[in-house]
């Protein structure tokens, strides 16, 4: 199994996604490769009524260990890549009725910045470059933070990355829109923004990491057969 990890880190090209199911393997199988594959910094969660994922970033980066739960099974598999496909593909499903009627008062920015992000979500195609709104350097009021937080809604995934301090990228309701939020070591919000992007990069493994990956995996399986031998 991990020679097949290493032939999929090793053959990888930008934009693609290996699945390697793991469903069948025995639990002992199952430990070891955990343990040689470790936790990495990046978990997702993606929450819609009766379907959950929870995803985990290896140590590896660009190995990622999915888990389905849905009508009583729970399905799982890895996946190779820069950022897992499926957490994308529900991203947007509102998980609760989107806000919507007149504006309400004490708003001093929040209508033409909602404008701006939802004219934005709709001319969104993939291959564009990233469109960022920075909250942390954009006057606003908490009435217009609150106003457009209502009208692009919740969506269904939810993206923790602890590299310094933690990231914190949410899916609104609205395509393509995310919420994404820096925190210090102390919890305390250092950076506020809304990307208008496919996911954000932040979250995603960059085709340097995941040719590290490969190298590091070699390492490792060099090491168990040096290991073998020993006990051979």
């Amino acid at each position: 199994m991990l020679v097949r990890i290493h032939q999929a880190l090793a053959g990888w090209s930008a934009g693609e996604e290996i699945r390697i199911p793991v469903d069948d393997l025995d639990a002992p199988v199952l430990a070891l490769v955990d343990e040689a594959l470790g936790e990495g910094e990046v978990a997702v969660k993606v929450d819609r009524a009766g379907d959950r994922l929870e995803i985990q970033e290896a140590s590896l980066a660009g190995v990622w260990r999915v888990r389905g739960f849905g009508d009583g099974a729970v399905r799982e598999s890895l996946l190779i890549g820069a950022f897992p496909r499926v957490a994308l593909n529900r991203a947007f499903t509102a998980v609760a009725p989107v806000v919507t009627g007149p504006a309400p008062a004490g708003l001093m920015n929040g209508q033409p910045i909602l404008t701006e992000l939802l004219d934005r979500s709709v001319a969104w195609r993939r291959g564009d470059g990233p469109h960022a709104v920075n909250f942390s350097l954009l006057p606003h009021t908490p009435e217009d933070l609150a106003f457009i937080e209502q009208r692009l809604g919740v969506g269904a995934t939810t993206i923790l990355s602890r590299g310094y301090g933690n990231c914190r990228v949410t899916a609104t309701a609205t395509p393509n829109v995310w919420w994404v939020r820096y925190y210090n070591s102390v919890d305390t919000l250092i950076l506020d923004t809304v990307e208008i992007v496919d996911v954000p990069a932040v979250v995603c493994a960059a085709a340097e990491d995941i040719a590290d990956s490969a190298e590091r995996l070699s390492e490792i399986l060099d090491a168990l057969a040096a290991d073998l031998e020993r006990v051979r």
